[in-house]
C-alpha cells in the first residue's frame, strides 16, 4: 500500500446516477467509488500512479432535491460531421425541433471525507517513487491547485476539494450502527471490456469501508 490521504470533498448539488435508471437522471444516496478517483485525478495524476478508495464518510445529511431542464435527444455522430466535412456543408442540430424536458434527482450540500491511497503502476519510471508523488499531492491539495475543475457527478456540480490534516470531523450518521445503502456502482474494468464493477455500500456509523467490498460483475 501506498502514502495515504484523507480529503474533504463538498458541494451545493450533486448527481452521481444510478445506470437502472434509462430517462431521468437519479442521484445514488451517496458518492460512489469511482468519482471520488475522479475527483483525486482532477488534483493530481500521473501515470505512474492509481488512486484506491480506501473509505468515504457521509459527513452531511442525505437530502434529495428535483429540478427540470431542456436537453438535446440527441448528439452529432462523427459519421454525420465526417460527411459534412468532406462534402462542405454545414451541420447542425436543431435546438428547437430536437428539445426535450428531462428531470434530475440529485443530491443537496454534500460533504465527504475520503481517505485513499495510490500505488505505484507498471508505468513508473526510475524517477517515480512514492515520496515524490506523495509530496506533489499535498502541495496541490494544500493551494487548492487542479488540473481541471474537480465536480460531483456532473459538470456543472463543481467540487471544492480540501485536505485533512489533524482532528476529526462528526458524521450526520454517527449514531447508526449500520445503514445499508443496496449496490452501487463500484467503478469500470478499463481491461476489460469497459465492464461495470458493482458493491454492497454499507454505512457504519457514517463510513463506508470501500477497501474490503465485494465486488459483482
Amino acid at each position: 500500500m501506498g502514502f495515504g490521504i484523507k480529503v474533504l470533498i463538498s458541494g451545493d448539488r450533486a448527481c452521481f446516477t444510478r445506470p437502472e435508471m434509462k430517462t431521468e437522471r437519479v442521484s445514488y444516496d451517496v458518492i460512489t467509488p469511482s468519482a471520488a478517483r475522479g475527483i483525486l485525478e482532477a488534483v493530481y495524476w500521473k501515470p505512474a500512479i492509481a488512486w484506491k478508495i480506501d473509505s468515504i464518510q457521509v459527513v452531511n445529511e442525505i437530502r434529495f432535491d428535483t429540478f427540470r431542464r431542456n436537453e438535446l435527444a440527441s448528439k452529432l455522430s462523427y459519421q454525420n460531421a465526417k460527411a459534412a466535412y468532406s462534402k462542405n456543408v454545414p451541420v447542425y442540430l436543431d435546438v428547437m425541433a430536437d428539445r426535450q424536458q428531462r428531470a434530475t434527482m440529485y443530491l443537496k450540500d454534500v460533504a465527504y471525507i475520503v481517505t485513499a491511497h495510490f500505488e505505484m503502476t507498471a508505468r513508473a519510471g526510475e524517477s517515480d517513487t512514492p515520496e515524490k508523488h506523495y509530496n506533489i499531492a499535498l502541495r496541490r491539495l494544500r493551494k487548492g491547485q487542479c488540473f481541471n475543475q474537480p465536480y460531483l457527478g456532473c459538470r456543472e456540480f463543481p467540487a471544492t476539494v480540501s485536505l485533512v490534516e489533524g482532528g476529526s470531523v462528526e458524521s450526520y450518521y454517527q449514531d447508526i450502527d449500520r445503514f445499508d445503502l443496496g449496490f452501487m456502482l463500484y467503478d469500470i474494468d478499463f481491461k476489460n471490456s469497459m465492464e461495470p464493477m458493482f458493491y454492497r455500500a454499507v454505512m457504519k456509523n457514517g463510513v463506508i469501508d470501500t477497501s474490503r467490498r465485494e465486488v459483482k460483475r
